[in-house]
């Protein structure tokens, strides 16, 4: 099975965990980029890419408003209600920069329950450009809880177990080609497949959130840094949000294979079971699109 190009870089805190949703922070004392464009994309290719690297560069292709807010704010798109439909289908490039020595060289990796001065930027950004305003609420939603399943995990522990690095500043991530594996704290997801080299159990189970559309809570008290390759037969809706007129699965998945309750206890040992908890949520009150660069 191919796996659609669609990319996240887990080793920067780009993606994150729901916890908390809104920085402490006031619009008035939160950090800024110094130069910032955005404009409409305009292209066919299924690469979404959304990445961040010391020294403050913030970067995101062909990816809709609702991704973006989802990296700013550490929630998923699944935790993200109201707002015109476009905020879920037209696709924006972003280009942005802080200001030199702004941020200083983190010291550790960072902690993806906390949103880190490049994301606090990044709602900045999306304040002042697209005139978001947002509350959050609790709801009680659907969720799956993931533990080892009966006959014990089959989960790959990486040969490399040393903390995540970050990049050095101003560099981007590596893009993988077709075919090659996902460098280490990259994952590659697509309706029908999961991969990713070197991921911590908690930053797996934001894939699986991606992928079923409701929050997973880790419960298998698996530690360490795994090689993870997952593949399955994906329901009619299940799966990232694709670009707007295609598909991001350059190939269907195979009709007969297993579905991905099925394929996580086969392949990985693990199993997930369905349940409901209090999640919090983010509500958009109200969002413009930008004016042109």
């Amino acid at each position: 099975m191919t796996l659609q190009r669609c990319f996240f870089w887990l080793g920067c805190g780009v993606v994150g965990i729901t916890v908390p949703l809104f920085s402490q922070e006031s619009p008035s004392t939160r950090p800024s980029f110094e130069v910032a464009t955005i404009k409409p994309s305009a292209s066919a290719e299924n690469r979404i890419m959304i990445s961040g690297s010391p020294g403050g560069r913030f970067t995101v292709t062909n990816a809709t408003l609702k991704m973006v807010v989802g990296v700013a704010y550490r929630v998923r798109d699944f935790q993200i209600f109201g707002g015109p439909n476009w905020v879920s289908t037209d696709r924006w490039n972003i280009e942005a920069k802080a200001e030199e020595g702004s941020i200083p060289p983190p010291a550790r990796p960072p902690d993806p329950r906390v949103p880190d001065p490049l994301s606090l930027m990044a709602q900045s950004l999306l304040e002042e450009r697209f005139q978001l305003k947002m509350h959050r609420e609790t709801r009680e939603l659907p969720i799956y809880e993931l533990l080892v399943a009966k006959g014990g995990s089959k989960m790959k522990l990486s040969a490399d177990q040393s903390p995540e690095m970050p990049f050095k500043s101003g560099s981007p991530p590596p893009m993988p080609r077709p075919g090659e594996p996902a460098p280490r704290g990259m994952m590659r997801m697509g309706r029908g497949g999961l991969e990713t080299n070197g991921a911590s159990i908690s930053n797996f189970v934001i894939g699986l959130s991606q992928q079923l559309g409701r929050p997973v809570i880790d419960k298998t008290g698996l530690a360490g840094f795994y090689d993870i390759k997952l593949q399955w037969t994906p329901e009619l809706g299940q799966g990232p949000v694709p670009p707007a007129g295609s598909e991001l699965t350059p190939q269907s998945p195979d009709a007969s294979g297993p579905s991905i309750f099925t394929a996580i206890q086969e392949q990985l040992g693990l199993r997930l079971e369905s349940a409901k908890g209090p999640v919090e949520v983010l509500v958009i009150d109200s969002v413009q699109k930008p004016t042109e660069n």
